[in-house]
């Protein structure tokens, strides 16, 4: 049965890093595992010295945090064989930055058909923000830049429909430009077979037990073509997503 875990955001406003998720991640992972897998090719702003540097800077923050929660963490940009590291990985954590850069280099390296198979043995995966989009069937609902060309948008695809993290309701004041909405609306018109979840920030899905829940801090929204959005509130049990 599969195991996921998937993030909104990692910062919520006068919150540490990850704070709010905390108790969320030790709820799902439990006590059996110890061992946790970070993947950071997400992060290519975290050092003015290189992707290399900024991988390094990403490990240290994230695994301040599962050190905190008694998991022992590793970054894949250490092994020197990353397919073999996804194969022994206990469980992954994915984090959030730039999805076309990580989306790129899971192709890269080979990765995207080992974690997915992974995932469908069970082992529990954990994304945030881009680690939540590259579960998706493609990474075409982010919000990023494009400062990397992958070689496609297909992603994990270990759920069956798309997520749009950070999703806000409106516009800023004096901005002008489409609303998150709209952008949907325009992916919808030309993908109308695939369902949108607009994932507030403070919020998580968690697949365990066959059973997919909403939880958090907010309400989410959820987009098809030809319909209203549909909100849905925490705790409900979205169950009916795992076969759109």
């Amino acid at each position: 049965m599969k195991r996921l875990l998937l993030i909104s955001n990692s910062t919520m406003a006068g919150d540490a890093y990850l704070g709010w998720t905390k108790e969320h991640i030790k709820d799902f992972l439990g006590t059996k595992t110890r061992q946790v897998l970070f993947i950071p090719y997400a992060g290519v702003g975290l050092s003015v010295d290189g992707l290399e540097a900024s991988y390094n800077a990403y490990e240290a923050k994230v695994k301040s945090v599962y050190q905190e929660l008694g998991y022992e963490l590793t970054s894949i940009h250490r092994a020197t064989d990353p397919v073999k590291a996804v194969i022994e990985a206990e469980s992954i954590a994915v984090g959030g930055g730039n999805t076309f850069h990580l989306i790129g280099m899971l192709q890269k390296f080979d990765l995207l058909d080992p974690i997915g198979k992974r995932i469908e043995s069970g082992m529990p995966y954990m994304g945030w923000s881009a680690g939540s989009n590259v579960a998706c069937p493609s990474i075409k609902t982010t919000n990023d830049m494009p400062v990397y060309e992958p070689a496609s948008f297909d992603a994990l695809g270990v759920i069956p429909f798309q997520i749009n993290p950070h999703y806000l309701d409106a516009n800023p004041d004096g901005h002008a430009g489409e609303t998150r909405e709209q952008r949907i609306d325009e992916f919808l018109k030309v993908n109308p077979s695939i369902t949108v979840v607009g994932l507030r920030e403070g919020c998580l899905l968690q697949l365990k037990e066959n059973r997919l829940i909403l939880k958090g801090k907010h309400s989410l929204r959820i987009f098809r073509h030809g319909e209203e959005p549909k909100e849905l509130n925490t705790g409900d049990i979205l169950d009916f997503l795992l076969s759109v």
